[in-house]
């Protein structure tokens, strides 16, 4: 009898009843509980030859390869999706999102490309169980900062420190955090950079600056200039995430 983790991708095609060539070449998640409204604006953006893995993710055809779309919140939600598909074949995962400022070095409209991520959302190591850290693709990494760059993309780059409990942050844990040399923290990118490594698969994390705790904000900080920056933002890392889902 085999268990879930004992799948392989003939089992897993079967249990989702799907075709090889069904299975996305990428696929992008993104680390937000809005997840009807993400999934709207995928689907009118991936329109041919659409199927629905599950309530929260999409698949389709952008131009002329197959892309994967999911709204994922906290690593068990993101590992889901990922073990699946890397084991389908899937060759890159590209993480999306927002992250807690910690470094005074980051601002509002910035894209944070997290080149590691310190493995603690309780969901990582259950795939890499001899590590505290994990990489990201170094070649994913460069075609984003060439891309950046190339489109005048205000950019940053450094380690992330991936928890699995946003709302147990504290001050003190955040003065922690920041003087280790992170950016920042989210709750997803460990976990997608775990469970690629461990089907030999390419990873990326492009986030979006959503509250900087280190100097203070939170979530319910009001800020409309933050929340115009965080909109233009949001809509440059999709368009760095659809140039790299062909890589």
């Amino acid at each position: 009898m085999k268990l879930y983790g004992d799948f392989e991708k003939a089992d897993w095609l079967e249990a989702m009843n799907i075709k090889a060539e069904d299975v996305p070449y990428a696929f992008i998640l993104h680390g937000e509980w809005e997840h009807e409204w993400n999934l709207s604006s995928w689907k009118e953006l991936l329109q041919q030859e659409q199927w629905l893995p599950d309530w929260n993710s999409i698949v389709g055809t952008y131009r002329d390869w197959r892309i994967g779309f999911a709204n994922v919140f906290g690593g068990p939600i993101a590992a889901s999706v990922a073990h699946r598909f890397a084991v389908l074949g899937t060759h890159s995962f590209i993480q999306t999102g927002y992250f807690g400022g910690l470094s005074h070095n980051v601002s509002y409209g910035d894209i944070f490309i997290a080149t590691s991520a310190v493995m603690e959302d309780g969901v990582s190591h259950w795939y890499l169980p001899n590590q505290q850290t994990v990489e990201a693709d170094e070649g994913l990494v460069q075609e984003a900062i060439r891309y950046c760059e190339e489109k005048n993309y205000s950019y940053v780059t450094g380690s992330i420190f991936t928890t699995g409990a946003i709302h147990a942050e504290t001050s003190e844990l955040v003065e922690e955090w920041s003087d280790e040399g992170h950016i920042g923290v989210d709750m997803e990118t460990a976990t997608t950079f775990a469970v690629a490594k461990k089907f030999n698969r390419k990873a990326i994390s492009l986030l979006n600056l959503s509250d900087h705790i280190i100097k203070g904000d939170t979530f319910y900080t009001d800020n409309e200039e933050r929340d115009k920056l965080e909109e233009q933002t949001d809509e440059r890392i999709k368009e760095v995430a659809l140039h790299l889902s062909k890589f």
